[in-house]
């Protein structure tokens, strides 16, 4: 598939389809790609608003310091927080520990953190 947006756009828009496949694969009973799903919904965000500001994100340390960066920011310390639940539903991706009880609540916050980041860029005039 070929997508028609500039590189930006699109990780936006397959963070909005991977947290709605993530939902959709928790609906499933697949707990491990409800996990990664709910993971690459958070992590094409994070890539789409370091684009936006110039901000390196190649490694899995880079989304640590995004959060960081972004918390700081937004003035929303949760943004730490959540995205530390959002790393250990990557971790279940190659552990699958988690019943799909726990990962339900966990996309819920991995939407509490997408809802933050929307408002947080909508209200920086980005």
């Amino acid at each position: 598939m070929t997508l028609r947006y500039e590189p930006i756009e699109a990780h936006y828009v397959h963070s909005q389809r991977l947290i709605l496949h993530a939902e959709e694969k928790l609906a499933e009973g697949d707990r491990i790609q409800a996990s990664e799903k709910a993971w690459g919904a958070v992590a094409h965000y994070f890539k789409h608003l370091a684009a936006q500001r110039g901000w390196r994100y190649v490694t899995h340390a880079d989304a640590f310091r995004i959060s960081d960066r972004l918390a700081a920011e937004l003035e929303e310390p949760r943004v730490k927080t959540l995205f530390s639940v959002v790393n250990s539903m990557h971790g279940n991706f190659y552990q699958d520990q988690k019943s799909l009880d726990h990962i339900g609540q966990e996309i819920e916050e991995v939407k509490v953190l997408l809802d933050i980041l929307r408002r947080g860029e909508n209200s920086n005039g980005r």
